[in-house]
């Protein structure tokens, strides 16, 4: 214990986040003393805040640091670019900081509060990609005051961040929903350990373990639990191993969609926010494909909203990859590298769009507030990523030299998958909304399929059906009538798709 308290930290922003910081850590004397603020702002250095100097500018103080090197540095800039932070965090590698600390998440930047439950270490997705936009979450969030909310797919990268932003939304109740053991219990004890921390506001978290493909369990708990609004979030998401798994997901992402989207219709729920991916977009994987057709019953739900006048609102918020999600490229890399390399690539050209998780939830949960029942909405994601220079910043962040130190090996696109990725379908147009970074689709010339009539077809090979007992985990008559269904789907021939 002695050791720890002797332990010296260096808060980098000396504004209200690393006030709030500094408070806490001298309250709670466990952790280490705050021996300085490191600051660039030439109108705080020389003073003091809460009892502690501000030091500056960043560069020179960390550089006289190099002979005696502090403990641990906590970035708490919220405000800062990834530019910024990329700079910091190579003089304080440099100045010899044994333990590099950051205050990450969305709403921290949009509200400028900090606690240290929330610090972790610093990681590449807090230096790639682009700055996150400004968005008055609690203000965006003024929708969900009071209300039942229930995330599927909660224990996910997506979902899970979903609910850590939703503790600022001021919801009576948020219903953790998921088939994973393990990752519903895990984000329930983080979001009542940030609770017990003073984050967000004290919504009260009812974990339930599901599985949506069950379509009688799924009536049944939409019934019971009366969510006002539902994020469905959930879905296999893994486009090779879904080339090699077919059936389970069209079994899982579509008819467990349908499931859902009948429940909440069945349950009077008044708002239901469907998240997808670019990979929809003229698909050529099984995973797309699976996508696709979802994209598609959301919005023909809508459309029955519509006519009727009253019940479900239903839209769609679409977005590309993000950063650090479950078997995402920056995780493996990340593995790569500290074994020694190579790092895989699938192509030198292949190109990505990339947003952080933190900066993709908080737009959905914008968007499903603003958003009109059967709107199909986009997140702006910038300029799309080599993939290869991505893999070479990664290379470099943790202290390797590109080819000269750790490899990079080219491995050629696996079954399913593009070159590149496109945002918009030839028959959909864009144009901007109200809201930065929020985009809306519109479909011209949408694909002339009946939706219904192709799952009715696909049924029967994700169920088993004593009419139809040949048709069963047919992964080759599951492709067929994919391709049959949606044209695209024929390049996938040309990746070796069989």
């Amino acid at each position: 214990m002695n050791g720890v308290k002797s332990k010296r930290l260096y808060i980098i922003g000396a504004g209200f986040a690393g006030c709030s910081l500094a408070s806490e850590i001298a309250a709670k004397a466990i952790f280490g003393e705050v021996v300085a603020f490191l600051d660039d702002d030439r109108e705080k250095i020389g003073k003091k805040f809460v009892g502690v100097p501000v030091l500056g500018p960043i560069r020179d103080v960390a550089r006289l640091l190099r002979m005696n090197p502090a403990d641990e540095a906590i970035i708490a800039m919220p405000a800062a670019s990834r530019e910024d932070l990329k700079e910091i965090y190579t003089v304080l590698k440099k100045a010899g900081f044994q333990q590099i600390r950051i205050l990450p998440g969305i709403f921290q930047i949009l509200e400028g509060e900090g606690n240290l439950i929330q610090t972790r270490s610093i990681n590449p997705q807090d230096l790639l990609g682009r700055t996150p936009v400004a968005i008055k979450l609690k203000e965006s969030l003024a929708y969900l005051r009071d209300k039942r909310v229930l995330i599927t797919g909660a224990g996910g990268s997506i979902g899970s961040e979903l609910c850590r932003q939703l503790l600022c939304g001021g919801a009576s109740r948020l219903y953790l929903f998921g088939h994973g053991e393990n990752s519903i219990y895990q984000i329930d004890r983080e979001l009542r350990i940030l609770q017990e921390e003073g984050v967000g506001e004290k919504a009260a978290l009812v974990p339930v373990i599901g599985d949506l493909k069950d379509s009688d369990y799924v009536d049944y708990i939409i019934g019971q639990l009366k969510a006002d609004v539902v994020f469905h979030a959930a879905a296999y998401k893994h486009v090779p191993m879904l080339e090699e798994n077919p059936v389970a997901a069209i079994d899982n992402n579509v008819l467990g969609t349908e499931n859902l989207i009948r429940a909440c219709q069945r349950a009077g729920v008044k708002r239901f926010v469907h998240i997808t991916t670019d990979k929809a977009v003229s698909p050529t994987s099984v995973y797309g494909a699976s996508k696709y057709i979802c994209e598609q019953m959301v919005l023909q739900a809508a459309a029955l909203q519509e006519a009727s006048g009253r019940g479900t609102n239903f839209m769609v918020v679409r977005f590309g990859n993000v950063l650090g999600s479950r078997g995402s490229i920056v995780p493996l890399f990340q593995q790569q590298i500290e074994k020694g390399g190579p790092v895989t690539v699938t192509h030198p050209d292949a190109r990505r769009w990339f947003m952080t998780i933190p900066e993709a939830c908080s737009l959905v949960l914008q968007a499903g507030g603003v958003g009109e029942n059967a709107g199909l909405y986009l997140l702006d994601m910038g300029e799309p990523v080599r993939i290869r220079d991505l893999a070479e910043q990664m290379i470099r962040f943790y202290g390797f030299e590109p080819e000269a130190e750790i490899k990079i090996e080219y491995i050629g696109l696996r079954a399913g998958e593009r070159l590149d990725e496109c945002l918009w379908a030839e028959d959909e147009e864009v144009s901007a909304t109200d809201y930065s970074r929020i985009l809306i689709v519109d479909r011209k010339n949408p694909l002339p399929l009946d939706i219904a009539a192709l799952v009715d077809e696909l049924r029967p090979i994700c169920r088993f059906d004593p009419l139809r007992p040949e048709a069963y985990r047919d992964s080759r008559l599951l492709r067929n009538l994919l391709k049959e269904a949606i044209p695209s789907m024929e390049f996938a021939k040309e990746l070796n798709y069989v």
